[in-house]
């Protein structure tokens, strides 16, 4: 709210300490590292990773209260899924989790 209500000036460094970003990279650099996000995001289970993006997007706009409700419709979706059982046996066996998207 400060740097909105005054219009002060600032850097990389203090976006970073206040956390407005949540890397600084060299000139250059944030395509290469968003693909590298990316990527990342892309090795989770699908599932979880709609789940997770819809819940933040309740919560943008809602309550924390809608936010909790929101998640625990898709909890039991997400556990009993294909891809819940392959996150706990990639954990348990010490491997990449191999996810499908697949449902209940």
């Amino acid at each position: 709210m400060r740097f909105l209500l005054t219009a002060e000036e600032f850097g990389a460094d203090e976006a970073l300490r206040i956390g407005l970003v949540q890397e600084v990279l060299p000139a250059g650099a944030h395509l290469e590292r968003a693909v590298q996000i990316a990527a990342r995001i892309a090795d989770q289970a699908p599932l979880a990773v709609q789940a997770t993006l819809a819940n933040a997007r309740v919560a943008r706009g809602a309550t924390e209260r809608d936010a909790i409700a929101e998640l625990r419709a898709a909890l039991p979706r997400i556990l009993g899924s294909g891809d819940a059982a392959e996150g706990a046996a990639s954990f348990v066996e010490r491997r990449p989790g191999r996810f499908s998207g697949s449902g209940g």
